[in-house]
């Protein structure tokens, strides 16, 4: 026969730990309140603002690590606007009066990757290693022979933060002018210091860095350039200047009259509408 024990609660005692539970609750809570208005991070205003306008692409392209801390600096002075590229003129100009900051809009511009190389430019060794043209670099400053040549690590592709560059087939990074919001991060990430801006108007550039004179240039590229200066010469409207062998582009003058891509022997003067590389067979070899 089950005995059931029946034993009297202390309900004096239960009311005690209540009481210290409830007591505890109500001090966490106030230390909860006190922590949270001392620690409070007041926003700027201004700040909040700015932040509304720009591009919001935190790609550091500016210098600063992020769409947060450029607007920072701009509320306090310490940036300058056009230092971002990603933003419209039309946004820079509502940030400029927000932030009581001087601005002059700027004429659009997109990235290029300066270099025809690729598969055709000869590689000192082969290379087996971590991805990346930064960790390429750290032997002997990369595979391939020119100083300036792309690498096809894909670096600038890994820190595009709309994914307008890749690297294609033939080992060259490309930009889809399209995409592109010329920020400057693949500019900023690019070892070899091959990518540049050009006016969003442009209709060609030169897609070559070396300063090699021709004969040089030919022993490690079948597409560099040679400093023949045949652009130069050509060009109706004077836009093309040589300068230690290589020729620079004066868009204010340019016409876009293509007489400079027709011309070219190493056909290394693109057009910006079609920068892909002509067939031409590959005959350079690693050394």
């Amino acid at each position: 026969m089950n005995i059931l024990i029946a034993r009297a609660v202390n309900w004096a005692s239960v009311g005690i730990v209540l009481g210290i539970i409830a007591g505890l609750a109500i001090v966490f809570a106030v230390l909860i309140l006190i922590v949270t208005k001392v620690c409070h991070v007041h926003e700027d205003e201004k700040v909040l603002k700015i932040l509304e306008h720009l591009a919001g692409a935190n790609c550091g392209g500016c210098g600063h690590t992020g769409c947060e801390d450029f607007a920072k600096c701009l509320a306090c002075g310490k940036a300058q606007l056009n230092d971002c590229k990603a933003t419209a003129n039309e946004e820079k100009a509502i940030i400029a009066q927000i932030a009581d900051i001087p601005f002059t809009a700027e004429e659009a511009t997109v990235a290029v990757v300066r270099c025809s190389g690729g598969a055709l430019a000869a590689d000192k060794f082969d290379y087996v290693g971590n991805p990346g043209c930064v960790n390429q670099m750290v032997y002997q400053g990369g595979r391939k022979i020119c100083a300036t040549a792309c690498l096809g690590g894909g670096t600038c592709q890994t820190v595009c933060p709309v994914d307008a560059i890749s690297v294609r087939a033939n080992g060259i990074a490309f930009v889809k002018r399209e995409v592109c919001l010329s920020c400057g991060a693949c500019i900023n990430a690019c070892p070899k210091h091959c990518i540049d801006r050009i006016p969003a108007s442009a209709k060609v550039y030169v897609a070559c860095r070396t300063h090699c004179k021709g004969k040089e240039t030919m022993s490690f590229c079948q597409m560099g350039c040679i400093g023949c200066g045949m652009c130069s010469r050509k060009c109706p409207s004077g836009a093309i200047t040589m300068v230690d062998n290589l020729p620079i582009i004066d868009y204010t003058k340019c016409t876009g009259c293509m007489t400079c891509v027709e011309k070219c022997p190493r056909h290394c003067i693109k057009r910006t509408d079609d920068a892909a590389l002509p067939e031409i067979e590959i005959k350079t070899k690693s050394v």
